[in-house]
């Protein structure tokens, strides 16, 4: 008996947070090695010049006090050219970590997209806790690339707060010590974020009703209801108070971190105060030492106050966003994990349930309750029962879209839960009733079943003969190349009759999957059409297990007509399987089956 990792896990505390940024930049190098590392050098280049401009203001002084031409001379053509390279390095410099930062964004992107595709199963996408996480990470993965050049901005502005540290304690070595009044601003810079992130994810969940609230209320497709129940002026009232109650914590940790961190700057502010009282006064300097810290120490507050913001901004959004990053890696990893065995070339015996129990990660409720039976390799299996019955669970488990509480999945002798999600979806085929709109061309939307032959218009003719839709394709003004979609150019729209057959065909495009799900992906279409459309697919099953690959195919469906033809029927109820056999043994018995054919049966006379 195996249990579930998603059902009996929390939610996972978030990784450390430089190991996160560690893993980020690597992320980074492993993409664009050249351009970071051009990136950090110049940005570091750029920072030099830059932090010696105290030093030439100090000489320059100097020479001019003590009547010294040559040194006003040299003074002058290095503040020059300190200032016209500062300028130029900081010119490439922007322009190469701008190039870096557009060729990683898509990297970064496309990883975040790949990580919660390949996750074997669908519960992250499902549990509040995990939407909430996913939520924040989605807002900042757009900008995520920005916590590169940050890392170059912080390490060249400490590069500056260095240079000018040496020539500060070059006067006197007790101007170290502003450097001792200065952490409190860097503790309150780091401290801050972290509060207001806090804040922020508490608030997700509220965010997100606001958000999907502001989509009902402004998209087009739940435009109609929202207009005929007249219930637009009850979603804005909601989203407004969803929106206050994610901000109005947030402003409360906002004002009071904001207050913290005025204090620690005016400790800061008051120090350097005395530290030019007491060069000027106390350690009795030159006036051109004076005039070095008076340039120095300007400069230092404004290096300091950079390096505090770039610290809060590493700390709050990208270093949080990396966190949530280097979460989603692990947690795709250890999904992944347990995926050690191939899957099968064919099926001999078929797919065993034994004693499956399943409740929903983050539920006690069993919708599946010990669930053991055989479907035999080649055989048509219809599954029945009424609505929260367990029929659509049973599939998301056959499809490894979530793992057993408790039991087990055998494919032939093999545990599904070590097969590798991505294998053994390359061996299922199938279309839902809750299927999505793919809004390409007509020869894509059905081309990605199989995306290996997306472009081989062959194979996409055969999928669209097999699901009944060429009187779809044979209607559009293009055929295959017709654009889907009226909100795109030349796009037309279609009937839910019409879409519901061409994701009928998607599932159609394997020729040889071992498993067929069908679960009412033919609901928008007439009972003759789906029975005649089904009928050839158990001819097709069967044919296949002659042949010796064995496909298993699962049907979910209302309608008795179509489940009569089935090898095998399951008869769910109340999460428990009630009865198996076929349509004339389970007439035969008298039982629950019986009863639901006989009303439906009554219901066309």
């Amino acid at each position: 008996m195996m249990s579930s990792p998603d059902a009996l896990r929390g939610l996972e505390p978030l990784p450390p947070a430089i190991s996160s940024m560690w893993r980020l930049c690597k992320l980074g190098y492993r993409h664009e090695p050249r351009l970071m590392i051009a990136a950090l050098a110049l940005s570091q280049l750029a920072a030099l010049p830059d932090a010696l401009l105290a030093l030439w203001l100090m000489l320059l002084g100097k020479g001019i006090l003590e009547h010294r031409p040559g040194m006003v001379e040299g003074a002058a053509i290095g503040l020059a050219v300190s200032t016209a390279a500062t300028w130029f390095l900081r010119t490439v410099s922007t322009r190469v970590q701008r190039r870096f930062r557009d060729k990683v964004t898509i990297a970064l992107e496309s990883h975040v997209a790949q990580l919660q595709a390949s996750v074997a199963t669908i519960a992250h996408q499902e549990r509040p806790e995990y939407l909430d996480r996913l939520l924040m990470l989605r807002n900042q993965v757009f900008v995520l690339d920005h916590m590169y050049v940050s890392v170059f901005s912080t390490l060249g502005w400490i590069l500056r707060l260095g240079v000018t540290m040496a020539l500060l304690a070059s006067i006197h070595p007790a101007l170290l010590l502003l450097l001792v009044f200065a952490v409190p601003t860097v503790l309150t810079a780091t401290w801050r974020p972290e509060i207001e992130r806090s804040a922020q994810e508490r608030g997700a969940q509220s965010s997100r009703l606001a958000r999907h609230l502001f989509t009902v209320a402004t998209t087009a497709s739940p435009g109609k209801e929202v207009r005929i129940h007249g219930i637009g002026e009850r979603l804005i009232r909601e989203r407004r108070a969803a929106w206050e109650r994610w901000y109005g914590p947030l402003a409360a940790a906002r004002r009071g971190s904001a207050m913290w961190h005025a204090l620690a700057w005016a400790v800061f502010g008051l120090a350097y105060v005395g530290a030019v009282v007491f060069v000027s006064s106390g350690a009795r300097a030159s006036a051109s030492a004076v005039l070095l810290v008076l340039a120095a120490g300007a400069r230092l507050s404004a290096y300091i106050a950079a390096t505090v913001g770039e610290i809060g901004f590493l700390r709050g959004f990208w270093m949080d966003g990396s966190r949530r990053l280097a979460w989603l890696e692990d947690y795709a990893a250890s999904v992944a994990a347990a995926g050690d065995l191939p899957v099968p070339a064919v099926l001999r015996h078929g797919i065993q349930l034994k004693h499956v129990s399943f409740a929903y990660p983050g539920t006690a409720r069993l919708v599946l309750d010990d669930v053991s039976v055989l479907l035999p390799a080649g055989a048509v299996v219809a599954i029945v029962g009424e609505n929260g019955a367990g029929k659509t669970s049973l599939v998301k488990l056959l499809a490894k879209m979530y793992e057993p509480s408790s039991g087990s999945i055998l494919i032939d002798d093999t545990p599904l839960a070590r097969v590798p999600a991505g294998e053994w979806r390359e061996k299922l085929a199938g279309a839902f009733q809750d299927f999505f709109r793919f809004e390409f061309r007509a020869g894509h939307t059905v081309g990605l079943g199989d995306v290996a032959r997306l472009d081989e218009e062959p194979a996409v003719v055969t999928a669209v003969a097999r699901a009944g839709a060429s009187d779809v394709v044979a209607r559009l003004e293009s055929g295959l190349d017709t654009q889907l979609g009226p909100t795109w150019p030349a796009g037309v729209d279609l009937s839910f009759g019409q879409w519901q057959k061409l994701a009928l065909a998607r599932g159609f495009m394997r020729d040889e999957p071992l498993l067929l799900i069908l679960d009412e992906p033919t609901a928008a279409l007439d009972a003759e059409t789906e029975h005649s459309l089904f009928e050839r697919y158990a001819l097709a099953a069967r044919h296949s297990d002659a042949n010796g690959s064995g496909r298993v195919t699962v049907l979910v469906s209302h309608r008795f007509s179509t489940v009569r033809m089935a090898d095998l029927i399951l008869v769910l109820d109340g999460a428990r399987l009630v009865e198996v056999g076929t349509h004339d043994e389970l007439v035969e018995r008298n039982g629950q089956y019986a009863e639901l054919y006989r009303i439906q049966a009554a219901a066309y006379r």
